[in-house]
């Protein structure tokens, strides 16, 4: 791929949907719950055949920026960005943009969250050729749209419109739907709407003026950044009372409410079909689909044994766990708590850590 074309990872995220494996200090893409590589190092994996190494950056937040680059120490120094808080993902891909534009004015880019399933590394790559191409040619903001396997209520949806080229599956973007009920994301997929993956691809100068745009909060903080660099690499800047000081003015959101939504109503958005297996291992019940399965339906890991139990989960490396007559339930062990639930309603761990808090219990959220 041209030196043009970056790969950033966004891998700030706590993963409070799997606790009580994941912690602060432990988040989600570092676990290793689908392999012996973590789930940040197989997202790198996929994305260096495409993108040299020193095309690839890794945005996260100070409190985790030393374990990720443990994990990922064959990466340049300089292409680890920190922010002091993390503030979703707009800020985060704003603060890659303007470290990109730096180094290249014309550079695109390819954003991906650190911790998503993609068994097929020759498909996403395929697909991730074809989208670079596509930002090659057109001044757009470009997502990777999956198409749905079931009516997935936990996810986003993405409404596409009329066909933007003729010989690769692009569309216009009509709009953006964030987690439907089951009725609604029946309907939604009856209509060729597609789940929204969080894969983004455009030029570092397109997300930049659609930021001073459609979130003129974010673009000057970030614009104040890049005048305090003066031209050096964002990561000698992460302790410094600049970059602090723009965090906290920054509203806490997502790019798809700061910039897709709206500029999808002006027609300035594309989403390019995806021909690969993806999840974004969002809860337990993620887990569980992905995992081989007893005829029963029962998935482990770690010593477990079940009797007269259906559609269930274990996690628990380290201590027996034995199921007798139970159904959809998860169950996770680890040194210092247990979780049992029932599979149906494993989103709703984050409810669970406030209640801890509220009980006094806060020393099992935060480590």
């Amino acid at each position: 791929m041209k030196s043009r074309a970056y790969a950033v990872i966004m891998a700030g995220g706590k993963g409070t949907r799997f606790w009580p494996l994941s912690r602060p200090d432990r988040p989600k893409q570092l676990l290793r719950i689908l392999s012996e590589r973590s789930l940040i190092r197989q997202t790198v994996d996929r994305v260096l055949p495409l993108f040299v190494r020193r095309n690839t950056l890794v945005v996260t937040i100070e409190e985790q920026w030393r374990a990720v680059q443990r994990e990922l120490p064959f990466l340049p120094k300089a292409n680890f960005l920190i922010e002091p808080q993390g503030k979703n993902t707009a800020p985060c891909i704003g603060l890659a943009a303007i470290e990109l534009m730096s180094r290249d004015p014309d550079a695109i880019m390819a954003i991906l969250p650190a911790d998503h399933w993609v068994p097929d590394r020759r498909a996403f790559s395929r697909t991730l050729k074809t989208a670079l191409r596509l930002a090659e040619r057109h001044h757009a903001l470009i997502t990777l749209g999956i198409r749905p396997v079931r009516p997935e209520t936990g996810y986003g949806y993405i409404l596409r419109g009329k066909k933007a080229a003729r010989s690769i599956p692009a569309y216009r973007v009509r709009g953006f739907e964030e987690k439907p009920g089951l009725k609604r994301a029946r309907q939604l997929i009856r209509r060729g709407a597609l789940w929204n993956s969080g894969i983004f691809i455009w030029r570092a100068a397109t997300v930049l003026e659609s930021l001073r745009r459609f979130n003129p909060a974010i673009a000057n903080g970030l614009e104040r950044i890049r005048d305090a660099a003066q031209g050096k690499s964002l990561n000698r800047l992460f302790l410094k009372s600049i970059i602090r000081r723009e965090y906290r003015k920054m509203p806490n959101i997502s790019i798809d409410y700061a910039v897709l939504e709206k500029a999808a109503a002006q027609g300035k958005v594309l989403a390019l079909c995806a021909d690969f297996p993806w999840s974004d291992v969002g809860d337990w019940a993620a887990l569980h689909r992905m995992l081989p399965k007893d005829p029963d339906g029962n998935a482990g890991v770690g010593p477990w044994v079940r009797f007269k139990s259906k559609n269930c989960l274990v996690y628990s490396p380290n201590r027996l766990v034995a199921l007798l007559g139970v159904e959809n339930t998860v169950v996770v062990e680890t040194p210092d708590a247990v979780l049992v639930a029932d599979m149906k309603r494993s989103q709703e761990v984050k409810g669970l850590l406030e209640e801890l808090d509220r009980k006094g219990y806060k020393r099992y959220t935060v480590r």
